[in-house]
């Protein structure tokens, strides 16, 4: 199995266009066709990680953060991040890093914690613009179930719980072929009328490559006439952050204490309780801040996220509770989410969790 079969299989569950445009996933060091030996995953890619792949006879890291975030312009082992990279290309260990595209998909990193909180109904908290195309195309109308099998197949016509989505309207279509063509209908030079459906799909953007390719197979002429349109909506299963609800709602010290324990979380640091009971909880793993107006927007009771400064806590401005978990606490269970859909997959070369605690911080109690 190559580390290409691999890779492409992750990309195809959080594909590399649902990053954010400061991040680095993907394929930061190795060889695409190289042979898997044992795959290693972790939150964090550094020397000591290397070292455990080492002793492992894994020679892929599959790492939540990347160790590389901006360019480097010299390699020489001044910095952890230029010694990682060093002992990785010595050893032949490829490392890759599935980032913000897994924090920002359904069933990804905050799905997870909600997991463990026990949410129910989970969704986006803020869903992504931008993502989505629309595909316009004519068909010759005794063609139309042919050409709508291809289309779906290829992954076109979902609509959040639906599938098979489509719209058609009957016209006529009308050519002339000149005497280069080969016309699967009518004969060069003569004038035709056919009767055809416009058929509309949508589609997130990622796919259009495969959506294409469907349409020509499944079409029957040899000039196809299609366009395709980006469309604005925002795509439903991708964004960042998810909202959900208890299946009861908790007082609110107990429910801070549920997670602290759900999240095996030392030190939780939050705003005054100013909602007595917990019903609607957000949640986003790391640094989320960014999306607390959406939290109240939304009117969750609580917004259990990392990385706040102090004076962005006075932002909760009496309407919501913020609570501060810790980055890698928040994140730690990623690496269960990424080897249990490895394994899903692949059962040919081992796969490993990490047993380096890679948390920079420590607290003193």
């Amino acid at each position: 199995m190559r580390i290409a079969d691999l890779t492409n299989f992750l990309e195809s569950w959080a594909p590399l266009s649902y990053q954010e445009s400061y991040d680095n996933a993907g394929l930061i060091t190795g060889n695409p066709n190289d042979e898997i030996t044992g795959v290693l995953v972790s939150l964090d890619c550094v020397e000591n990680v290397i070292e455990e792949a080492i002793e492992k006879k894994c020679n892929v890291i599959v790492a939540h953060h990347p160790i590389i975030f901006k360019g480097l312009k010299k390699i020489t082992g001044k910095t952890y991040v230029e010694r990682t990279i060093i002992q990785a290309i010595k050893n032949d260990i490829a490392i890759y890093a599935i980032h913000t595209n897994l924090d920002n998909i359904k069933g990804g990193v905050n799905f997870k914690i909600s997991e463990k909180l026990g949410l129910q109904n989970p969704r986006i908290l803020a869903e992504k613009t931008d993502q989505l195309m629309k595909l316009t195309v004519f068909v010759p109308t005794p063609q139309t179930g042919p050409l709508l099998d291809a289309l779906y197949a290829a992954g076109a016509g979902d609509i959040g719980n639906y599938s098979n989505c489509s719209f058609r309207t009957e016209g006529k279509g009308t050519f002339k072929a000149n005497q280069q063509a080969d016309p699967t209908i009518g004969k060069r030079g003569i004038y035709e009328e056919v009767n055809e459906n416009r058929i509309e799909v949508i589609f997130p953007a990622h796919l259009k490559k495969k959506v294409l390719r469907g349409m020509r197979e499944g079409h029957i002429y040899e000039e196809i006439a299609y366009y395709l349109s980006v469309l604005e909506n925002p795509l439903q299963t991708v964004g960042s952050g998810i909202i959900g609800e208890l299946e009861e709602e908790l007082e609110s010290m107990d429910f801070l204490q549920k997670v602290k324990e759900n999240l095996n979380v030392s030190v939780i640091r939050y705003t005054d309780i100013i909602k007595p009971k917990i019903k609607k909880v957000a949640v986003c793993g790391g640094a989320g801040g960014f999306l607390l107006p959406q939290a109240i927007g939304q009117k969750a009771d609580i917004f259990i996220t990392a990385d706040y400064k102090y004076h962005e806590y006075f932002d909760a401005d009496g309407k919501i509770i913020i609570a501060d978990v810790g980055h890698y606490e928040s994140e730690q269970f990623t690496k269960e989410l990424i080897r249990d859909e490895i394994l899903k997959k692949f059962t040919t070369f081992a796969t490993y969790l990490s047993e380096v605690k890679t948390n920079p911080i420590n607290y003193l109690f």
